[in-house]
């Protein structure tokens, strides 16, 4: 039995999820990765060793993720490394997106996660280790996008509970960190990964373009290499003392530093203002 690391990765059938599965797995780690169609997921991975459970999950049933939790663990013994990486984008409007809409992004995106986490906590408190990676987005630091603003408030979200978690589990040995990609090159802007809103309004044109950008112009032209991307997971996991906020991609580094230099901008100018609201 390998001694690395036990790693459990939602999502796992493309994108990131996928390059990381397949790096782990040439690498000699035990994973347990999940999908919601468990054909898709074999067929993507192709390894039929005694390193890889391939998992059928519907990360937004919690008996779903509880068996598949515990089964992790009869196959492993158990369970290091938590990464929570399925989710997809919806490009729309704020008033063009259903209510329905915007919850089924919470859904899977935030509550998915939360689900995932509530499961395999018990477990990584138990052992007094692990490390739970829950992949946001640039989109997760910085709204600036039309049309992505329901998308941007999930990944705000899961930016919010991800800093509160590294906090309240520091004290089990469990570390937490919040990856936040610009864009890479998967099948994140193509069609299944990227959904757009049932109903849209033509006076948006700031939106259609920002849609047309991302559905036809930069799907497959992504600077950022998935298999790095990968490389960097597995080496902070790694690493001694990890950060909470991993960036990936220059185009984030350079995105997050402006957000960065807009909030300080913001605080001077603003300062007097701000300061003046104690009780006299």
């Amino acid at each position: 039995m390998s001694n690395k690391k036990v790693w459990f990765v939602t999502g796992a059938s493309k994108g990131l999820g996928l390059s990381l599965v397949k790096k782990l797995l040439k690498e000699g780690y035990r994973v347990a990765a999940t999908s919601r169609n468990l054909s898709d997921l074999s067929k993507a991975v192709d390894n039929h060793s005694d390193q890889f459970l391939p998992l059928a999950v519907n990360i937004k049933n919690e008996e779903s993720v509880q068996e598949a939790i515990e089964l992790t663990i009869s196959t492993f013994g158990k369970i290091d490394v938590v990464v929570n990486n399925a989710g997809y984008g919806l490009i729309g409007g704020l008033e063009e997106l259903t209510d329905q809409e915007a919850r089924d992004n919470f859904e899977v995106n935030v509550f998915g996660s939360l689900n995932v986490i509530r499961k395999a906590l018990p477990y990584l408190r138990e052992q007094q280790s692990g490390h739970i990676l829950n992949i946001s987005s640039i989109g997760g630091f910085t709204g600036s996008f039309p049309g992505f603003g329901i998308y941007c408030a999930t990944k705000f979200a899961v930016n919010g509970f991800s800093e509160s978690l590294a906090e309240e589990v520091k004290p089990f040995g469990i570390k937490v960190t919040i990856v936040q990609p610009g864009y890479f090159r998967t099948s994140f802007l193509s069609e299944g990964s990227l959904v757009a809103p049932k109903h849209q309004i033509d006076a948006y044109q700031n939106v259609r373009a920002s849609q047309n950008l991302h559905q036809n112009e930069l799907d497959q032209q992504q600077a950022g290499d998935p298999d790095k991307a990968a490389e960097a997971m597995i080496e902070i996991v790694n690493a001694e003392n990890p950060p909470v906020n991993l960036f990936l991609g220059e185009d984030a580094y350079n995105a997050a530093n402006n957000k960065i230099a807009a909030v300080q901008s913001d605080l001077e100018n603003w300062k007097e203002l701000t300061t003046s609201t104690a009780i006299a």
